[in-house]
């Protein structure tokens, strides 16, 4: 009998001697595709569309601006990036993905947007179009006619009690206008049916400013009373970041819209967060104004908690939250440019702590890139870990051109504040990422973070396009921490409640 047990105990533990050494050794996966003759400011977004039990990704995409494509929408197979389905459009798809029921199947279904007045819903299985806001009649009816930009769509409840959950979206911008010219149509809020895509509410800018922000939504105080924060003017003219209850937009009337910030010269454009900074169990609202400040609002009260300001910077991306500084209140990092639109050129990384409003760090690594940056903890320190795609150029390389400061290089960089050092996640590669958010999460459910990477295969300018590629990498990390893990946070939506997961 001990004999026996004595085999038994060394057959269990040469089991878990393979099994450590397999895990060890066993290659990670990777994928790579190339797409020619497009490129992509959409940030990619995961669903499982072959019911495979392995998230794919779905991303927008284009060729130049004002051009048409049959790749402004592109399904890749997660396992091995093979392209599962794409679908044309009239200009760039720009917004990311949403992901909603409409049809019967058990495959969601995706709404996007994009420039030229581009707002549809997808089948998740075809890339069949279910509904377009604008018809191809309208269009064709109207070719010379100016559609406004349609940005992220974000899910909310049924409004119209139809089975299916609606869109809050916001529509502006008109990119045939100069810069400088101040005769710019308003931009509205709208609320559009995820089943049908008919216009179920909207209402305009209540400074009857332009508007280029992806809207936020959501409870500040967990009751079934929503908020929505937005935003007003550009890169060249002023606007305010506003709240209000989505049931005013639902009445067709913001102008009773609190007014939480204004920019004189610029106005807001990157998506705020949401999340209690204050420590009185309401959300608060923090944002960077294109000015080059970052803003937090107590949620209760409107106040001002703190503000940042780098001078004569500007910036284009979102936040994300994280636990930098290891201390229970939530934190931000952020992407600034400097410089003045549109001689942007140099970045600049700021990390803010949360309780004070304090910058913490501060570095100018690589050149101009409009993509938010991610958090997780890599090392598993108890501290997140800034995730950030960096472009970088050669100044003898490249031409008197605003373009070229895009770079001819990119790599994803991790800032680990603990130390504090960079270090390189994924590259260098010979391209540029003008502006897509990487997604970081568990494609296969495997407890090891996937990164999802896009990036223009252009080696000087971005313009004309050689392509993009897009990049599936498993990194040698558990997947045990991943706070803000896509454009908008995790949950896509720009919020997150409890800072105690940080």
């Amino acid at each position: 009998m001990k004999g026996k047990l004595i085999g038994i105990g060394l057959i269990v533990l040469l089991a878990v001697l393979l099994s450590v050494y397999w895990k060890k050794d066993k290659p990670l996966d990777r994928w790579q595709v190339h797409l020619p003759a497009i490129c992509s400011f959409s940030s990619p977004r995961p669903v499982d569309l072959n019911q495979d039990g392995v998230l794919d990704i779905v991303l927008g995409a284009g060729a130049d601006e004002f051009q048409g494509s049959d790749s402004a929408v592109i399904a890749l197979d997660g396992k091995n990036g093979n392209v599962l389905w794409r679908v044309s459009g009239r200009d760039q798809m720009v917004g990311s993905p949403a992901f909603l029921t409409i049809n019967a199947d058990e495959v969601p279904d995706v709404a996007i947007s994009g420039r030229a007045g581009q707002l549809m819903a997808l089948d998740g299985k075809t890339g069949s179009r279910l509904w377009s806001y604008y018809s191809e009649a309208d269009f064709a009816r109207f070719p010379d006619s100016v559609f406004l930009n349609f940005y992220g769509p974000q899910l909310i409840p049924d409004v119209n009690e139809d089975g299916t959950a609606d869109l809050l979206v916001a529509n502006g911008g008109d990119a045939t206008i100069p810069r400088n010219d101040p005769n710019r149509p308003a931009g509205w809020l709208m609320v559009v049916s995820g089943a049908s895509g008919k216009l179920l509410a909207r209402a305009a800018m209540p400074d009857s400013a332009e508007t280029y922000m992806t809207p936020v939504c959501a409870s500040l105080e967990n009751s079934d009373e929503l908020t929505i924060v937005f935003g007003s003017g550009g890169e060249t003219f002023g606007g305010h970041l506003y709240r209000a209850p989505l049931a005013d937009l639902l009445k067709r009337d913001l102008s009773k819209a609190v007014e939480l910030a204004s920019g004189e010269q610029r106005g807001f454009i990157a998506p705020p967060v949401i999340i209690d900074v204050s420590g009185d169990g309401i959300a608060d609202i923090v944002a960077n104004a294109v000015d080059g400040r970052m803003l937090a609002f107590d949620g209760a009260t409107n106040q001002l908690l703190w503000q940042v300001e780098i001078p004569r910077a500007e910036v284009y991306g979102s936040l994300a939250i994280g636990n930098f500084t290891g201390d229970a209140t939530p934190d931000f990092f952020a992407n600034m440019g400097r410089g003045i639109f549109p001689e942007v050129a140099q970045s600049i990384q700021i990390m803010v702590d949360g309780k004070t409003g304090e910058i913490s760090y501060l570095d100018s690594l690589g050149f101009l890139q409009i993509g938010s940056p991610l958090a997780a903890d890599l090392n598993g320190d108890g501290r997140d870990e800034a995730i950030m795609s960096t472009n970088w150029y050669d100044p003898t390389l490249t031409q008197d051109h605003y373009y070229s400061l895009y770079g001819i290089t990119n790599e994803l960089l991790a800032f680990d504040f603990s130390e504090p050092a960079t270090y390189r996640l994924l590259g260098t590669f010979r391209g540029v990422n003008p502006a897509a958010t990487p997604w970081i999460g568990d494609l296969d459910n495997d407890q090891q973070i996937d990164v999802i990477y896009t990036y223009i295969t252009d080696t000087v300018h971005y313009r004309p396009f050689n392509g993009m590629k897009v990049l599936r990498q498993e990194v040698d990390v558990s997947v045990e921490q991943i706070n803000w893990g896509s454009y908008m946070g995790s949950a896509y939506n720009g919020v997150l409640y409890r800072p105690n997961d940080l």
